[in-house]
């Protein structure tokens, strides 16, 4: 009966341990997720999303000579559809033309008052010279008529003879006063033909100028390809109703597909890691099976402010290496930017790195059947991974979580083997 009783006692204990490691074994794997730290190169990869871009592009602009017709900026009416490919020559868009009739109208009435200045002095200097062409004539009728008298007066008394003579200086006097006020007349009459007819070409040149930009008001493709809407200032793309500035008289684009950039920003934290020529690994969202490379080819020197956000961040350009017919402009891009390679390093994931205090970081190793906490020395950090410089090495395995009761455990300092309570450090 004893032995029975020592036999079941065995039995139970075995079974107790055993339900205690098994379900100690299941918390393992189900709460306490463990890895491995890995060596090898370490790649600082700064993560960012962009938009893809041409690099070369033709804008399609509103009609030239909008300022010049004090026209500051149109409302577009209509325009084709975005992403539709045209050729050299096809309709892209109309503009309202209601502030330009009522301008060309206005120009048009004053045409017509030019015209008819002209036409009036035209005639009112002809009538005016024709005056005096024929009181010219008169004139000089009247030397002839006295020059006859005086002629036929020369056994007339001296007085008669003498009043005769006075007739006919008079009469010469009087032509010559008319001949100059003539020479004078004719100046006049062309200076004021002159000044009728720049005025009308004024008048016409502006008519004509205004006409001019009506046809452009409907605007043609300049060259073949893809039509991309213009942006706004504040990002919004341009299409019916948007208007189109005299000093910025872009309507869209036509980008040039084969060369194709990514327009991202880096905040001003991991700017400072940025340069040209690093190279890039591009994703798209539309097709997330493509891997894509590029370089970094310019980055802002001045930092901007983003709408709804407080944080300041810089333009990067990122040059696609290669050509692929299923890139649009618009399309997201996930770029990782590669600011530096690291060789022969150990690397933890950051969900094992905890902290504890402002300057103290630690992990939590697995040593057999439980755990230690080991201070760390985190070197360069990219979006997932940290290096770690010392207080762990390659094969160590290390909780993602932190395991229950860890408060309790002193931490392992780096300057020696002296380890401190949690208690003590706060």
């Amino acid at each position: 009966m004893k032995n029975k009783l020592i036999i079941g006692g065995g039995v139970a204990l075995v079974l107790i341990l055993a339900v205690w490691f098994f379900t100690r074994g299941g918390s393992d794997e189900l709460g306490e997720i463990l890895v491995e730290a890995k060596s090898g190169t370490f790649k600082v990869e700064i993560t960012t999303t962009g938009e893809l871009e041409a690099e070369n592009s033709v804008k399609i602009l509103g009609p030239t000579g909008m300022r010049a017709a004090q026209i500051w900026q149109v409302k577009i009416e209509d325009i084709v559809d975005e992403g539709k490919v045209v050729e050299k020559g096809d309709y892209i868009a109309r503009l309202d033309q209601s502030e330009l009739s009522d301008k060309i109208q206005n120009r048009e009435t004053e045409l017509q008052q030019s015209l008819s200045k002209y036409t009036q002095t035209k005639l009112d200097t002809a009538l005016d010279l024709r005056a005096a062409r024929d009181e010219l004539i008169n004139l000089k009728y009247a030397v002839e008529e006295k020059d006859i008298i005086l002629s036929q007066s020369q056994f007339e008394p001296p007085a008669t003879i003498k009043q005769a003579e006075i007739n006919l200086a008079k009469a010469k006097r009087e032509l010559s006063q008319a001949t100059d006020n003539y020479k004078l007349k004719a100046q006049k009459a062309v200076a004021q033909m002159q000044e009728a007819a720049a005025e009308l070409a004024e008048d016409q040149g502006k008519f004509d100028f205004l006409q001019g930009i009506k046809e452009r008001f409907t605007i043609i493709a300049p060259e073949p390809g893809m039509v991309v809407y213009d942006r706004e200032w504040n990002g919004t793309k341009k299409g019916v109703g948007a208007m189109v500035h005299a000093w910025d008289p872009v309507v869209a684009t036509l980008p040039d597909l084969s060369t194709m950039i990514s327009k991202t920003y880096v905040n001003e934290v991991d700017i400072r890691s940025i340069s040209k020529g690093q190279v890039v690994n591009v994703g798209l969202d539309a097709f997330p099976e493509k891997k894509l490379t590029g370089k970094v080819i310019n980055v802002a020197n001045i930092g901007e402010q983003k709408p709804n956000s407080d944080s300041k961040v810089f333009q990067v350009s990122i040059l696609i290496n290669e050509s692929d017919t299923t890139l649009r402009p618009a399309m997201t891009t996930s770029n990782g930017i590669i600011a530096e390679v690291i060789p022969d390093v150990v690397y933890i994931p950051l969900e094992c790195l905890h902290s504890q205090g402002d300057s103290l970081t630690y992990v939590v190793k697995k040593n057999g059947l439980g755990y230690d906490k080991q201070q760390v020395l985190v070197g360069k950090t990219n979006s997932n991974e940290a290096v770690i410089e010392s207080g762990v090495v390659a094969g160590d395995k290390l909780y993602l979580s932190v395991p229950a009761g860890v408060d309790e455990k002193p931490i392992a300092l780096l300057s020696g083997d002296a380890s401190i309570p949690l208690a003590a450090k706060d």
